[in-house]
């Protein structure tokens, strides 16, 4: 393996091949900052300029994209709360809060290293554990999806003050979802017979609604009291106490992202989701999680780099693409005339190894491009929020048109925005409305393949070993709550029969 791994730094490292690595990642930084692109659409929007290349060349760029993508979308995330992608929520909700406090540069500078250090790590499993590990990832079947989106659903509900507004605020996301086609009987539901529903609501125009526009329209009641974030020298960079804080939530949140992304067709979203809801239990600070808790943002974007990594397991020793990223690579190998297969890394092992290489390099060129820049980015929010704003509501809306080149999309976003401004007003939490958009349609789809599998019995989520811890963690995350509810019940009454009230 290492014979092969440093045959494969030896691709890696030929001038022409770190030109296309350096291309793509940079390419995939700007492809991760418009929001409505996304790594996928960007990887299949230059698919044919790779037909020139030689397919190591093409893969180790489209590669770069992929990766490069996670790191772009931090920035519109920390900077103007508009996640570039599904992944990119949870740092959305907590990078921002920093930013707003000053800490942009130090949320931007966590995002890099954390997702940097996930990444190598990813690379390294990659690289020894392809073969058992995405073995493991094959034993995931209808029931166990199901029950891993039920079990984000369920804890969804913590992300807010109010799990009952949180547990709304999901209802809302998963009515959204429901609106289109049915995916296995090709019934239109919800559509009320207009052409535009039909088709159903994407994940874009909501969330550049929900947390984009919905920011700008909350910001303009009180434009003239906003003012620039000063942010002192000292607050851009990471402190002693900042890196101690995250250092294990790195790793957490990296270990989470891999397991997620060697699942074909998670996704980052799942994994940034649960390593953040998974850190609050670690934290010892949970309070400050949706307020600016900087391991929330380490953890979440560890984990969506460390998936889009993971992702790749699958796809070089089983020919499965992991996630849509990966399903572009697979494309593009047979468009340079490569069979995907269990035997691809015996038989294309230098380009094998060679892509496994291009990511430790393209990952430390993303580190070297990003750490520098922290500062630069969030030297951004100086400008007078006057002149911000606009900018905002621009960019939000030329990304929502370049998702579909679609009109409708742009005013679904602005709709979506009212909403958002709406939820703002009521205090009920956005978060969990998107989050649930993004699972209900793996859930939807997982529930009703597994009672197809069964002929309609629900005994399938019992019978396997997976589904069954699964599902013993939804039942708990179900009583739980309760059982905590009733305690404190408990615990006031015996005060109050304490103090002789």
């Amino acid at each position: 393996m290492l014979d092969q791994l440093f045959i494969g730094f030896a691709t890696a490292l030929e001038p022409n091949n770190l030109l296309f690595i350096f291309l793509g990642v940079l390419i995939g930084q700007i492809v991760g900052a418009l929001p409505g692109l996304g790594p996928s659409a960007g990887m299949a929007l230059l698919l044919p300029l790779t037909f020139g290349l030689e397919p190591v060349t093409a893969v180790m760029m489209l590669a770069g994209i992929m990766y490069g993508a996670q790191y772009g979308g931090t920035l519109t995330s920390v900077l103007i709360a508009v996640p570039g992608e599904a992944s990119g929520v949870m740092t959305a909700v907590d990078g921002n809060a920093m930013a707003r406090k000053g800490r942009a540069g130090a949320a931007l500078s966590i995002s890099a290293i954390g997702s940097f250090i996930a990444g190598i790590g990813s690379v390294m499993a990659v690289a020894l554990l392809a073969p058992p590990l995405a073995s493991f990832g094959l034993k995931f079947n209808a029931p166990e999806y199901f029950l891993l989106a039920l079990l984000g659903i369920l804890a969804i509900g913590s992300l807010g003050g109010s799990p009952l507004k949180s547990l709304g605020a999901a209802l809302i996301g998963l009515m959204i979802a429901l609106i289109g086609v049915d995916p296995l009987t090709g019934t239109p539901r919800l559509s009320f017979d207009q052409p535009t529903l039909m088709k159903g609501i994407d994940f874009i125009p909501v969330v550049i609604g929900v947390f984009g526009i919905a920011e700008v329209l909350a910001s303009l009641e009180r434009i003239e009291s906003v003012q620039p974030i000063r942010t002192r020298l000292r607050d851009m960079w990471l402190t002693k106490a900042d890196w101690m804080k995250c250092r294990f939530s790195i790793v957490r949140g990296g270990a989470i992202g891999l397991f997620v992304g060697i699942m074909p067709g998670a996704g980052a979203s799942i994994a940034s989701l649960l390593a953040y809801l998974t850190e609050r239990k670690f934290s010892s600070t949970p309070e400050d999680f949706g307020k600016g808790a900087i391991d929330g943002v380490a953890a979440a974007e560890a984990a969506n780099n460390a998936a889009s990594h993971g992702a790749a397991i699958p796809m070089l020793s089983l020919g499965i693409p992991g996630s849509a990223s990966t399903a572009i690579l697979l494309a593009a190998l047979i468009l340079h005339g490569i069979r995907p297969g269990p035997q691809l890394m015996m038989q294309e092992s230098v380009l094998v190894w060679g892509l496994i290489a291009s990511m430790f390099v393209g990952n430390l060129f993303l580190l070297i491009l990003n750490l520098p820049l922290a500062p630069v980015f969030a030297a951004l929010l100086r400008i007078p929020y006057v002149y911000l704003a606009p900018a905002i509501l621009g960019v939000s809306l030329v990304g929502a048109y370049a998702a579909t080149l679609d009109i409708t999309t742009v005013w679904m976003s602005l709709f979506f925005g009212v909403l958002g401004y709406l939820m703002i007003k009521f205090d009920v939490p956005r978060p969990p409305l998107v989050l649930a958009l993004v699972l209900a349609s793996l859930m939807e789809m997982s529930l009703r393949q597994a009672l197809l599998l069964s002929f309609g019995s629900p005994m399938i989520f019992v019978e396997r070993p997976i589904s069954l811890i699964l599902l013993t963690a939804v039942i708990a995350a179900l009583l739980l709550p309760v059982f905590a509810a009733v305690r404190r019940r408990r615990d006031a009454l015996r005060a109050g029969v304490g103090t002789g009230r």
